[in-house]
This record gives structure tokens, sequence and C-alpha cells, in this order.
């Protein structure tokens, strides 16, 4: 095993390792904070909508009540009788249900963006593992959420119990309200109870999900060896990218060498640099680059321009110009043109003629 196996995970996690740990379900939420949203929100709506819904449910049982001996006439009666009472039902209680799914997905896109993983739900087989699993059930993860679930419930119930104790006084003049003086009295101890709990718990949720940030990071972190071996597998492995590059560079130098023979002329200086122009005076605006190299690759042009008739003329000061300013298939600039044309004017005259 090599010594790459043992290093330390030291390294902040790449883009491409967060990307996969978040396919994989593996993401930083807090439960605590989704519970503590819908308790508050959910007992706030419930609150301002009770009086809503309370008279849409009353009106429906009394309607009810006072056709029961007819509602089960016929069984097709009943079936129509029953959807209609079911979405009356479903109209009254269907805005805070709205509500709750809407509040509950925002939430958790708020913690870890919306992101469809289908690899998250597969089944893992190793989940079945007893040894892994006791390891998770005495891990610091499963300590700190066992002492957090501990102190969640005694804080709440201690608030529970000073908000309960504080109407003490209210419950002994209970047998003195009417019906409706009861309601208020309960759904205003109902709302108190919930939004304190609810901020109780939205505390331990904000540090549940620092925590839950930590550990996430903590999880993903890689070692340097792990960032060599992404590298090479999202970008290729520097041998695999140097013999792609030799393979193309070895391709352009075949094309251009089949250029050559089309060439007008070389322009050497004379052993490093050669440079094949062609001229097309229909088809081209100017004198055209074709081929060019330096050393071994200059002495290949150059055997191949005499071995199918094309002039090879030495100009030093031109061929270092040629080959530092003009690619292969770009036009030769402006400020070359006058030497080009002597060049090509020599050539057209002593057409037929090989010069060495």
């Amino acid at each position: 095993m090599s010594q790459d196996s043992f290093q330390e995970r030291t390294e902040r996690a790449t883009t491409h390792r967060r990307e996969k740990a978040r396919e994989e379900g593996q993401v930083a939420k807090s439960q605590e904070l989704n519970s503590a949203a819908v308790i508050c929100v959910g007992f706030l709506t419930l609150y301002m909508l009770g009086p809503y819904m309370a008279d849409n449910l009353m009106t429906v049982m009394r309607h009810i009540m006072a056709n029961a001996s007819v509602l089960g006439s016929t069984s097709i009666n009943f079936a129509s009788v029953f959807s209609d009472y079911m979405l009356k039902f479903f109209v009254v209680m269907g805005p805070i249900l709205a509500i709750m799914v809407v509040l509950g997905f925002s939430v958790n896109v708020a913690q870890v963006g919306f992101k469809i993983t289908p690899k998250a739900m597969e089944p893992k087989l190793e989940k079945l593992d007893l040894l892994k699993g006791l390891k998770r059930m005495f891990s610091l993860r499963s300590g700190v959420t066992m002492v957090r679930d501990i102190i969640k419930l005694f804080v709440v119930g201690f608030v529970a119990y000073k908000v309960i104790a504080g109407e003490f006084e209210s419950f002994f003049n209970l047998a003195d309200m009417s019906v409706a003086q009861v309601a208020v009295l309960m759904g205003k101890l109902s709302l108190e109870l919930a939004l304190k709990t609810g901020a109780i718990i939205l505390v331990i949720g904000i540090l549940d999900y620092v925590y839950q940030k930590y550990e996430f990071e903590k999880s993903i972190k890689m070692s340097r060896q792990d960032i060599k071996d992404e590298h090479k597998d999202t970008e290729g492995s520097p041998q695999i990218k140097s013999r792609i590059r030799q393979v193309q560079q070895q391709m352009a130098r075949s094309r251009m060498m089949d250029a050559v023979p089309m060439a007008d002329v070389v322009v050497t200086n004379p052993t490093h640099l050669a440079v094949a122009l062609k001229y097309d005076h229909e088809n081209m605006g100017a004198p055209t680059v074709i081929a060019k190299g330096q050393r071994l690759i200059a002495q290949q042009i150059k055997k191949v321009a005499r071995e199918h008739n094309v002039p090879v003329i030495e100009d030093k000061p031109l061929a270092r110009a040629l080959y530092k300013m003009c690619d292969v298939g770009q036009t030769v600039p402006a400020q070359l043109y006058r030497a080009v044309a002597e060049i090509l004017a020599y050539v057209y005259k002593a057409k037929g003629k090989v010069i060495n």
C-alpha cells in the first residue's frame, strides 16, 4: 500500500467533490430549523385562520347532522354527498396545508438549494452492516445528536411549564366562562406556547445547522493525493495529455509538409529557419505562409521543397521576420510586402529553374 493512502485529509473539498457529495445526498442540513419554522408559522397561521376554519367546519357539521337521516338513502347519493363534504373539508383546510408544504419546501431549499438527486434515494446495502451501524451509533455525531435532543427536551419542557404556570389563575375561572371564552383563552395559550417553544427550537436549530455545516465540511475534506487523482480523472493524466498534444502536433506537421509542394518559394535563414510562401492572386489578397519550422523541421521543409522543384531562397532578415510575425495559414503583414514581392518577382522571372 502506498504512502499516499495514509495521507491526512487536510485540504478543502473541490467543487467536483462537493457536487459528488450532493448527488449522493450528503448535505449540511438541520431538521430542527424545519421543526421551528413549522411550529411558529403553522400555529400563527392556525391562530389567524382559526375563526374562518371553525365557522366553516361548524357549518359543514350542522348540515351533516341536520340531514343525517337522508344522507344514506341510496348508495349513489351517499357517494356523491361524501365526496362533496370531503371537498368542502379540503377547501377549509387547504390554506394551512398549502402553507405548511410551501414552508417546509422553502426551509429545505434555503439550507441546501434545489436539486433532484435520484442517487440519494437508491437503497444502500451497507446500511444493513451491523458493525457499521454500531460505529455510527457510538460516533461523535450520534453523541452530539443525543445531547442536542436532551437539551431540547429539557428546555422545551421548562418553557411549556412556565407558560402554563403563568395561566394557573385563569384555569380556576374556566367553569364560569362560555365555550367561546374558553376557546379564546386556549387559543391564546396555545399560540404563546407554540411561539415560545418554536423560538427555542429555532435557536437550537441554528446552532445545530452550524454544527452540521462543520461536520459536513470535515467529512468531505480531501488529501492532496485525492486532489491529484481527481484532477487526473477530470482533466486527464499529464502523460495522456502530453501524448495527445504530441499526436496533434504530428498531424499538423504532416498536413504542413503536404502543403510544401504547393508553395511558390521557401525562404530560409539558411539552416535554422524555413518559411514556405504561396500566392494566388485570384484567391488571395496577399502571400500566405503555408509552412514554417526551425532546425530539423526547417531541414525537412527544404528537403520536400527541393524534391518538388520549389525554389529555396536564402534571406536571413526576411526569414526571421516571417517566422516571428506569421503563423501557418496567415497572410504576410503589410510591412513585409515589398521584401516578399521582390522574392516572388525573382522566382516568377526564373520560373522553371531550381534555385539552391
